[in-house]
């Protein structure tokens, strides 16, 4: 499980600094140790600092989770910076956003807080607990209390401001102090001559209690236990009898009036009640602190390594009790060697590995492969050799031409099955500005990541997933990488549809569009270049000769009107350049008209009109050619089918899914009729081939985990299939 430490030390990362400060804090050394000690039992564990930046920082440590999964937890140690209750700043952030975490909520932390609301709820309980009074400001009447009295903070813990107190003039100067320092109310009660008893407790409905232990004061100091004690500073020994020398009836009183308070105040997964007992043997409850010291040498660890929970141990212990409350276990489901469901198998295998998932993803980021790039191009297809033969794909010759297209396939081969189509190019000029991979809390970018890397991670994984569950090459799937897609598939489009017909159905490994769509339907598009030239002429000179700029402007204008939304194709002209001698008007222009559509006929109707716009006009000489042509996906009925699939597995795992149709081409528009596609299965991108190109992080898992149970259910089929042949 993902754990992240939050705790306060050195950060006063908010946005003003006022109040009143925090005074405690957990060493490096302790933090550490509880990093340490949660690593043993194999937890993926980061600390942090609890300020303003920690939204941020967890959204980035443990994205949104899947249906069934869980989520990561945070193990919380934090203080708070500033402020009145100021353990519950934390606590409270977390039940916003929603991540679970080890320890108390808000409401049970402020009235642990507030000793004197504490001491309330105890006396409303029957629990035993000093009289006491408060004091509000200096001036106060004398208290009707017997001295000794203990004098407090009424909203401090760890001892701070603590005194006992013999008389009025001692009382005056330690309430004085207290509002001075503390700038709140006083607690004063009454002084329990005795021993002090600690009893820790774990868990939840009811807690369980750990063995009471008894602070044995050493010479020098009164009979409590102060904040100078804790620090190592009062110059005196300070010892702990754990278990406490108590006979068997005081030991189970003490432990069922830490389970009471503990219930009163509302607490969860861990707490300790510090209470102190008189000569007479009566127990009273000093004080509940909600968040207690993992210290090494404090009560609450003594008293655990007592009962067999060493340092380790006690805190996945922690973790287990607070998963129970939020999960219904006490621990996460480990899958068992017997395990043989796939379907577990496979969200087990890719849950597990988020992080190789986006550590992957950043390693192709660094892989530069333009279109224009053959050194990088090779470079990419080697790496995914390497990956296919690991994941042991075998290369398919027939289909392979190491300039424009590589086919691997399983042991079963792929005809009659699924077959995968991505490129490998990203269709970027050599010149376009490059940019790096970066993290942010719900996306990643980086160069090509939406168009061609991610959706290569995911179906990477998605085999390695089957693999591991025993399915893949039980399953005919094959797996076709083309290096010319920022070349309109000129090279590799035989290839395409030679491979596309051996397929039961096709996937297009492109990104899906925002929020979550996949395409059933994609235009094709025609790519025309047009050259007109006419005669040179000087700037200002009179020619009946018409210049080639203002030809071209008045057709450019004609030419837009073959565009119609209701009959779905467009037409624009783009990249438009001229050329001109000096001091001349420009003589020759040259532009790319694209041409937009889903029905075929259509676009070839548009295409005689352009010609006859353009017509031949005296004086200009005029080339138009076709230098790319790619064809429609067009809506099958086998498609939307395949969609409707793909959408009940998604809704089994709650991930969401829509489909839609789109103006951009891509390789399914070379699938052959009859053979059910879909595009834009990869994650979920945006800002494609800009330098904002961006896949969203929940949608890799999403994706990946939809695609692999989607081939489990495939996977079932098949094994259905030969048992009804068997029989």
């Amino acid at each position: 499980m993902k754990i992240a430490i939050i705790y306060n030390r050195d950060s006063q990362k908010v946005i003003n600094l006022f109040g009143l400060p925090n005074r405690e804090k957990y060493g490096k050394k302790s933090i550490q140790r509880i990093v340490d000690g949660l690593k043993q039992h194999k937890h993926q564990v980061k600390a942090f600092e609890g300020d303003k930046d920690i939204i941020h920082k967890l959204e980035e440590f443990m994205p949104g989770v899947l249906k069934g999964e869980r989520p990561g937890m945070v193990f919380n140690l934090s203080y708070g910076i500033q402020g009145q209750a100021r353990y519950t700043h934390v606590p409270g952030i977390l039940e916003m956003v929603g991540i679970p975490y080890i320890g108390s909520g808000p409401l049970a932390h402020s009235l642990a807080l507030d000793k004197v609301v504490a001491k309330m709820i105890f006396l409303q309980h029957g629990l035993p607990t000093p009289d006491f009074t408060v004091l509000d400001a200096p001036g106060f009447p004398a208290p009707g209390l017997a001295y000794p009295l203990i004098v407090k903070p009424k909203n401090e813990a760890v001892s701070m401001g603590i005194k006992v107190v013999n008389d009025e003039t001692e009382l005056r100067e330690a309430a004085r102090n207290i509002f001075d320092t503390f700038r709140q109310p006083v607690l004063v009660e009454e002084y329990i001559e005795g021993r002090e008893i600690n009893v820790g407790l774990i868990g939840n409905n009811p807690p369980e209690t750990l063995p009471p232990c008894e602070i044995v004061f050493g010479e020098g100091g009164p009979n409590i236990y102060t904040i100078e004690d804790k620090k190592g500073k009062s110059g005196r020994e300070i010892q702990w009898l754990c278990p406490a020398p108590l006979d068997e009836a005081t030991a189970e009183k003490a432990r069922e009036l830490a389970r009471l308070a503990f219930t009163a105040i509302g607490c969860y997964d861990t707490a300790r009640v510090d209470m102190r007992l008189d000569p007479a043997g009566n127990l009273f409850i000093l004080e509940i602190n909600s968040l207690p010291s993992l210290g090494e040498h404090g009560s609450y660890v003594i008293a655990a390594e007592h009962v067999g929970l060493d340092f380790p141990a006690l805190l996945n212990r922690l973790v287990e009790v607070a998963g129970a409350r939020y999960f219904g276990t006490p621990s996460p489901p480990n899958i068992s060697p017997k395990e043989h469901n796939p379907q577990t198998l496979i969200f087990t295998f890719l849950t597990q590995r988020r992080d190789q998932m986006e550590k992957r993803l950043k390693e192709w980021t660094l892989v530069s492969s333009r279109t224009a790039d053959p050194i990088g191009n090779s470079t990419a297809i080697s790496r995914l050799e390497d990956s296919m033969r690991e994941i042991k794909m075998k290369p398919v010759k027939s289909l392979t031409d190491s300039r424009s297209v590589c086919t691997w396939e399983t042991g079963a081969g792929f005809a009659g099955g699924t077959l995968f189509i991505g490129h490998i190019d990203v269709p970027l000029e050599l010149n376009a500005p490059g940019h790096a991979f970066r993290l942010e809390p719900e996306w990643l970018y980086g160069e090509g990541i939406g168009i061609s890397r991610a959706p290569l991670v995911m179906l990477e994984f998605t085999l390695r997933a089957l693999r591991h569950s025993k399915l893949l090459h039980r399953l005919p799937i094959g797996v076709l990488y083309y290096l010319d897609e920022g070349r309109d598939c000129r090279y590799s489009a035989d290839i395409i549809r030679a491979a596309a017909s051996k397929a039961k159905q096709v996937f297009i490994l492109r990104p899906g569009s925002p929020p979550d769509n996949i395409r059933v339907q994609r235009r094709g598009r025609r790519i025309y270049r047009l050259v007109a030239e006419g005669k040179p002429q000087r700037i200002g000179q009179q020619n009946k000769a018409m210049e080639v700029v203002l030809w071209f402007a008045e057709k450019l204008s004609l030419l837009r009107g073959l565009s119609s939304r209701k009959e779905r194709i467009a037409l624009a002209a783009v990249d438009i350049s001229t050329e001109a001698f000096p001091m001349m008007v420009p003589h020759r222009i040259k532009a790319t008209l694209v041409l937009s559509y889903f029905d075929p006929t259509r676009a070839d109707d548009r295409e005689a009109g352009i010609r006859e716009i353009l017509g031949r006009p005296k004086g200009i000489r005029l080339k138009l050619e076709t230098i790319s042509d790619r064809p429609p996906m067009p809506g099958r009925r086998e498609s939307l089918l395949l969609a409707k699939h793909l959408g009940a597995v998604a809704d089994e795992w709650n991930i969401p899914l829509n489909r839609e149709s789109s103006v951009m081409q891509s390789a399914g528009g070379l699938v052959p009729a009859k053979i059910p596609v879909v595009c834009g299965i990869g994650p979920v991108a945006r800002d494609i081939n800009t330098p904002r190109e961006a896949v969203n992080r929940g949608s890799i898992i999403q994706r990946t985990l939809l695609l692999a149970q989607f081939l489990a259910r495939e996977a079932t089929q098949v094994k259905n299939n030969e048992a009804k042949e068997k029989d």
